[in-house]
C-alpha cells in the first residue's frame, strides 16, 4: 500500500497544479526512481478522463549517453518528446536522484551539447505556457542518494518534503491556496517598483532593474514544493539591468556537479568575473556556453520559511525563506525577460543575518524577512 502523503502529493498535482480536465492530452515524465508518485500521478489523471503519455527514464542512462555518446548524437532533439511537448495540453515531471554526484566527472563540453539539444524542449514548454496553451509542473521525489547529500536521514528527508508539500495535512490544496493569498500582497507592494536592490553582510550588493516586468506568484502550481516570487531583470533598460556582486551563495548541486561560494560581478546586465571555492572551472564552462548563458533571466525572493535544511537540491533550497536567488541564462517570458541561452541555474544567495532588499531606494526586507506593513 502506497504512502497516503503519495497519494496527496499527486491529488495536488493533477487537480491543483495541472488542473487536469477530462480530454486533455499530459505528458507524465519522469525518472523511474520516482515509480511510486509517477504511478499515483497517473491513477490520478486517468481517473479525471486525461489521456496520459509516460516518458520514464533512468538517470543512469543519462551517464552512458554523455560517456559513450559522440557529438553528433549528443546534439541531437528528442523527438518524439519535442513533439509530445508541443502538443500537450498537460506536462508533469517528476526528478529522482540516484546518485547526485552521476555526471561529476562527465565532461562539462558534452553536458553543454546535450543541454543545447534540450533547449527547443524548454522552449516549447515555456512558450506556450507564457500563451497558456499549457499548464505544466515540476517535483522531486525523494530518495536517499539526495538525503545523503543533505546531510540527512532518508527517513529523516522524506518527512521534509512531504511536510515542505504540506501533505501531512489533510487537505494540502487549502494550505498553497493559503500561500497564494498570502504572496499576493507582496507582488502588489513589488509590481509598482523599478529598481531592487540586495545587500549582505558577506559582500553582497546587486542592483536589478525590474521596471515593467510582470511578478509571478510560485504557490504550488508550477514547482512543488513551492514558495517564492520572481520576475526578470529588465536588460534593455540603459543600465542593463544588473549591475553589482552577488556573494555568499549556498553550496548548489547543479548538473551533479557541487559548487560553492559562487561569487558574480555584474556589468550592464552581463556577469564579468566569476569566482568558487570549488567548482570554478565549471561555473566558467557553464556561463562560457552560450550569449545568454553570462545574463540573468530571473530574480526572485524565497518566501518558504518551513525550510530549515540546505539540501543542495536547487528546486528545494531556491525556496528558502530569507534568500534571493539568480538565474543565470534563459528567462521566463510571461515575466517579459527575453534572455535565451540553453543554460537556466539558479544560484542562491542568504539575506538572514544582515542582509536587505531596497526597492527604489526604500528598504522593505532585512534579516530575511520582509519588514512590518510594508506589503499590504
Amino acid at each position: 500500500m502506497r504512502d497516503i502523503r503519495i497519494d496527496r502529493m499527486a491529488e495536488v498535482l493533477v487537480h491543483y497544479s495541472l488542473q487536469a480536465k477530462k480530454g486533455q492530452y499530459a505528458v507524465l515524465a519522469g525518472d523511474v526512481e520516482a515509480l511510486g508518485l509517477l504511478e499515483a500521478c497517473y491513477e490520478k489523471l486517468a481517473q479525471v478522463g486525461v489521456f496520459v503519455e509516460p516518458f520514464i527514464t533512468s538517470r543512469a542512462w543519462s551517464e552512458t549517453l554523455l560517456k559513450e555518446g559522440a557529438d553528433d548524437l549528443l546534439s541531437q532533439t528528442p523527438p518524439a518528446l519535442l513533439h509530445a511537448v508541443q502538443n500537450c495540453d498537460l506536462y508533469l515531471g517528476v526528478g529522482a536522484e540516484s546518485n547526485t554526484k552521476l555526471l561529476a566527472n562527465v565532461d562539462p563540453r558534452k553536458q553543454t551539447l546535450a543541454s543545447i539539444a534540450r533547449k527547443p524542449i524548454i522552449d516549447a514548454l515555456l512558450n506556450r505556457a507564457a500563451k497558456h496553451e499549457v499548464r505544466w509542473a515540476y517535483t522531486h521525489f525523494p530518495t536517499p542518494s539526495a538525503a545523503q547529500e543533505a546531510e540527512m536521514g532518508t527517513k529523516e528527508y522524506e518527512e521534509m518534503v512531504f511536510s515542505l508539500g504540506a501533505l501531512n495535512q489533510s487537505d494540502p490544496i487549502a494550505h498553497w491556496k493559503m500561500v497564494e493569498k498570502e504572496q499576493a500582497k507582496l507582488i502588489d507592494f513589488l509590481s509598482t517598483k523599478h529598481q531592487l536592490r540586495f545587500q549582505n553582510s558577506q559582500g553582497t550588493d546587486l542592483e536589478v532593474n525590474v521596471s515593467g516586468m510582470q511578478w509571478v506568484n510560485c504557490c504550488g502550481k508550477i514547482n512543488f514544493p513551492d514558495g517564492e516570487v520572481y520576475t526578470g531583470p529588465n536588460l534593455s533598460a540603459p543600465d542593463g539591468g544588473v549591475n553589482g556582486v552577488a556573494k555568499f551563495s549556498f553550496p548548489t548541486l547543479y548538473r551533479n556537479t557541487e559548487v560553492r561560494d559562487i561569487e558574480l560581478h555584474f556589468e550592464k546586465g552581463a556577469v564579468v568575473e566569476a569566482k568558487a571555492s570549488k567548482g570554478e572551472a565549471f561555473l566558467k564552462e557553464m556561463i562560457a556556453q552560450d550569449e545568454g548563458a553570462k545574463f540573468v533571466g530571473e530574480i526572485a525572493i524565497g518566501t518558504n520559511t518551513n525550510m530549515k535544511n540546505i539540501t543542495k537540491n536547487i528546486l528545494f533550497d531556491e525556496k528558502f525563506g530569507g534568500t534571493f536567488h539568480l538565474a543565470l541564462g534563459k528567462g521566463y517570458p510571461q515575466t517579459g525577460n527575453t534572455n535565451e541561452s540553453a543554460l537556466h541555474w539558479d544560484i542562491i544567495f542568504d539575506l538572514r543575518e544582515g542582509g536587505s532588499i531596497a526597492a527604489d531606494g526604500k528598504r522593505f526586507y532585512q534579516d530575511g524577512k520582509v519588514l512590518t506593513g510594508v506589503d499590504k
